[in-house]
C-alpha cells in the first residue's frame, strides 16, 4: 500500500492517492486529509493507550502496524523511495499532532523520517538510497542515528569512535550512547573520526552500518526519567568491518551532514513541544472547569485563570513561531538560526506549561495516573537532546554577531552542558 493511500479511516476501502502540485508538493486538500487522519489515529487510538505504553514501556505491535500501514515511517522521505516527501511546513503540522500524545509513539518512526533517514536521503549514494530508503519508509527497517558519545555531544572535539581504512573497506571502533531505537534498530548511521590528525568537526565521516554486522553490540535499554516506550541504549563497535560502499557521501564531511539534519530535527522537536503544550493545556482547562474546592470549580479562582492564560499565550506564540520558521526553512531563507531559536523557545515553553499543568492539578498532578504528571517528566528531555538550550543560545547569539561583522574566534572551552549534546535522535 502506498503511504496514506487511504487517508480517511472512516472509509478504508476508498482509495485516495495524494495529488501533487506543479512544485512537487502534496496538494493542500490532500495534505489536510492526511493531517486529519493522523489526528484521528493519535487521539482515538494512541491517547487511550498511554497508560499501557507507560506501564509496559513499549509501543503495542498493533499500533506499530497501524503506523506502518499509514506510511508514518516514511512521510518525510522522498516520494521516489516510497515516502511522501513532505515539506518542513507540512512536517511541523504532523509533528504538532504527534506531540499531543506520548512522545514514544512518534519516536518509533522518528529516526526513519529524521536524522537517520535524512542523512541517507540527502547525502547517500544511489545504491544506498535504493537499498535502504524504501524499507525504511515501509517500516520494514528501523534506522538509528549514532553520533553522541560519552565525551562528545554538542562538541565534536571529543569524538573517540574511529574509522580506519583497511584494504578497500573500513574498520570502525568505538561506542555511542543515548542512541534512540538502538534496541530495535536494523541499521545505524555512524559518525566516526576517519582522519586522526584533524580536530573538531573536521575529519569525521559517516557510515551505514547494519546491526547484524559482526562486532556491533547493543547494550541494555537505558532506564530513563520519562518517555517510556521510547528505547535508548549504548552501542559498541569492536573491529566492525564495512565495505567502501558503507561510506555516506564525501570522506571527512560527516559532521557537516549531522548539522544539516539536526537543524531540521530541531524544528521538528519545537513542533512536538507545541503539540504537547496543547495537550496539557486541554487537560488543565478540563480539570479546572470541573474540580471543586469549597463547592466551586477551581477555575473560578483568578490565579488559576492566570496560569491558563499564560499557557495559552505562550502556546500561540510557539505555534506561530514554528510555522514562520518552517516557511523560511522551506524557502531556504534560514535553515539554521531560526530552527535553533524555535527549539530554544518551544522546549522551554513546554517545560513551563507542564509545570503549570501539574500546579493546576494540585495533588492529583503528582500521581502517576494523571497524564500531566507523565508529560512533566517527558518534556524534560526536549531541552537536552538535539542540542541543549545552552547550545541553541550559543548558535543563535554567535550567528547574530557574525552577521554584524564580528570575527569568529577559536572556540573557548565548552561549558559543562555541552556534553549533553545532540543526545539521541529526537527526530
Amino acid at each position: 500500500m502506498r503511504p496514506f493511500e487511504c487517508v480517511k479511516f472512516a472509509h478504508p476501502a476508498r482509495p485516495h492517492r495524494a495529488r501533487r502540485r506543479h512544485d512537487g508538493r502534496v496538494d493542500a486538500d490532500d495534505f489536510r486529509q492526511i493531517r486529519d487522519a493522523v489526528r484521528q489515529l493519535v487521539r482515538e487510538s494512541v491517547v487511550p493507550r498511554e497508560e499501557q505504553i507507560e506501564d509496559e514501556d513499549r509501543i503495542p505491535d498493533d499500533l506499530r502496524d497501524r503506523a506502518a500501514e499509514m506510511g508514518l515511517f516514511g512521510y518525510a522521505l522522498p516520494e521516489e523511495y516510497g515516502g511522501l516527501g513532505v515539506t518542513m511546513s507540512e512536517d511541523v503540522q504532523l509533528a504538532m499532532e504527534f506531540g499531543y500524545t506520548t512522545p514514544a509513539f512518534r519516536s518509533l518512526f522518528g529516526t526513519n523520517n529524521g536524522i537517520a533517514g535524512q542523512v541517507i536521503a540527502k547525502f547517500g549514494s544511489d545504491e544506498q538510497k535504493k537499498a535502504y530508503l524504501p524499507r525504511l519508509a515501509a517500516g520494514e527497517l528501523i534506522g538509528s542515528f549514532a553520533l553522541t558519545e560519552a565525551e562528545a555531544g554538542s562538541d565534536p572535539a571529543g569524538l573517540r569512535t574511529t574509522a580506519r581504512r583497511d584494504g578497500d573497506g573500513w574498520v570502525i571502533n568505538g561506542s555511542k550512547r543515548y542512541i534512540t531505537n538502538a534496541p530495535i534498530a536494523d541499521l545505524f548511521v555512524v559518525f566516526a573520526r576517519s582522519d586522526p590528525d584533524e580536530r573538531g568537526g573536521r575529519g569525521i565521516s559517516s557510515f551505514v552500518v547494519e546491526t547484524a554486522t559482526p562486532g556491533v553490540t547493543v547494550g541494555p535499554k537505558d532506564k530513563k526519567m520519562g518517555q517510556s516506550g521510547a528505547w535508548t541504549a549504548e552501542v559498541f563497535f569492536d573491529d566492525v568491518r564495512v565495505g567502501a560502499s558503507a561510506l555516506i557521501g564525501e570522506e571527512g564531511r560527516g559532521y557537516s551532514k549531522a548539522l544539516t539534519v539536526l537543524s531540521r530535527g530541531r524544528l521538528h522537536i519545537a513542533a512536538l513541544c507545541v503539540g504537547m503544550a496543547q495537550r496539557v493545556l486541554d487537560e488543565s482547562v478540563a480539570y479546572a472547569a470541573t474540580a471543586k474546592q469549597g463547592g466551586a470549580p477551581i477555575g473560578r479562582f483568578q490565579l488559576v485563570q492566570a496560569m491558563l492564560a499564560d499557557m495559552h499565550a505562550e502556546l500561540l506564540a510557539g505555534r506561530s513561531m514554528v510555522r514562520e520558521v518552517a516557511a523560511r526553512y522551506d524557502s531556504g531563507e534560514d535553515t539554521s538560526v531560526g530552527p535553533s531559536s524555535a527549539k530554544l523557545f518551544c522546549t522551554e515553553m513546554v517545560g513551563r506549561a507542564t509545570d503549570s499543568a501539574v500546579q493546576i492539578h494540585g495533588g492529583m498532578g503528582y500521581l502517576r495516573t494523571t497524564p500531566v504528571e507523565r508529560f512533566y517528566r517527558d518534556a524534560r528531555l526536549f531541552r537536552l537532546y538535539e542540542g541543549t538550550s545552552e547550545v541553541q543560545r550559543v548558535i543563535v547569539g554567535g550567528a547574530l554577531l557574525r552577521e554584524a561583522g564580528m570575527r569568529k574566534d577559536p572556540p573557548a572551552p565548552h561549558h559543562s552542558q555541552a556534553r549533553g549534546g545532540p543526545l539521541q535522535e529526537g527526530r
